[in-house]
């Protein structure tokens, strides 16, 4: 028999929600768990809470003095910029009336601080730039998505760009993960020009850090927006990530910072009592 893990007095009362992020519409759009903490926890805990949630990013939320502290985990590691549960994170702390509904949160992260701000129904992120530069793929990375003639391929800090010539060819991409998992890197965008309502749409593989297939990443688009915006000549875009379950993402590029913009709404919400 396993031993018991103790369960500590302050944790009995912690809420928990899951929010659909990027999306105004139940069930699409990419799903965070939230976890109002009342106490500082440890990062082991942490992780298996993020476990247990089995979602693509767990976030933790504890207010500090001048704002709130905010960690994000996968199911398998800690992350060090999420959008789509830092949206989650600010719209739980308005509907659970921790802040008044008109107010921007300011989030103190392994990124730095980033805000959210209501927008008109949406919250706009306030995100660091990461652009890509031009870079040879590595070995295994084209094989392993199943593309031959890339229209081009780039690096940011954390992840490889791949541009392809259609959105059609984008829906079609159907990685080898366990040969993904190998690439030197959080993870891979492939991406095209848009069609329709759309001037970009992306796909975010990410099976290095425990998610094959991120539904919609607000991350992914501080490096798409910078490099779509410079390539379209525009500084404000609608972009769609194709994942299954799909999500709408308004960009703005503002200097060496990208607004990101999504909706938002509650599918769950529970305590935490481990």
């Amino acid at each position: 028999m396993l031993p018991s893990r103790p369960t500590t007095a302050y944790a009995r009362h912690m809420r928990l929600l899951q929010i659909d992020a990027f999306t105004d519409v139940p069930f699409r759009g990419n799903p965070a768990a939230v976890c109002l903490l009342d106490h500082e926890r440890d990062a082991g805990w942490m992780q298996d809470v993020a476990a247990e949630m089995n979602l693509s990013e767990t976030a933790f939320v504890l207010r500090q003095a001048d704002g709130f502290s905010l960690r994000w985990f996968t199911p398998a590691v800690e992350v060090n910029l999420c959008g789509h549960a830092t949206l989650a994170s600010a719209h739980a702390l308005w509907e659970e009336k921790i802040l008044p509904a008109a107010d921007t949160v300011r989030f103190h992260t392994r990124s730095g601080v980033l805000t959210a701000t209501p927008a008109g129904g949406w919250i706009e992120l306030d995100f660091p730039s990461q652009p890509a530069k031009a870079a040879e793929p590595p070995p295994g990375l084209l094989e392993a998505l199943g593309i031959s003639e890339p229209l081009f391929v780039g690096k940011n800090v954390a992840d490889y760009l791949v541009e392809l010539d259609d959105p059609d060819a984008v829906r079609a991409v159907s990685p080898d993960f366990a040969e993904l998992r190998k690439i030197d890197a959080r993870a891979v965008m492939v991406t095209s020009r848009g069609a329709g309502q759309y001037d970009f749409i992306s796909r975010f593989f990410a099976p290095a850090v425990g998610v094959d297939e991120d539904p919609v990443t607000g991350s992914a688009h501080t490096c798409l927006t910078p490099y779509w915006t410079k390539k379209l000549g525009r500084d404000e875009l609608l972009a769609f990530q194709a994942s299954r379950r799909g999500g709408v993402i308004r960009v703005r590029q503002a200097g060496e910072r990208v607004k990101l913009a999504g909706q938002a709404i509650t599918v769950l919400r529970g305590e935490l009592k481990a």
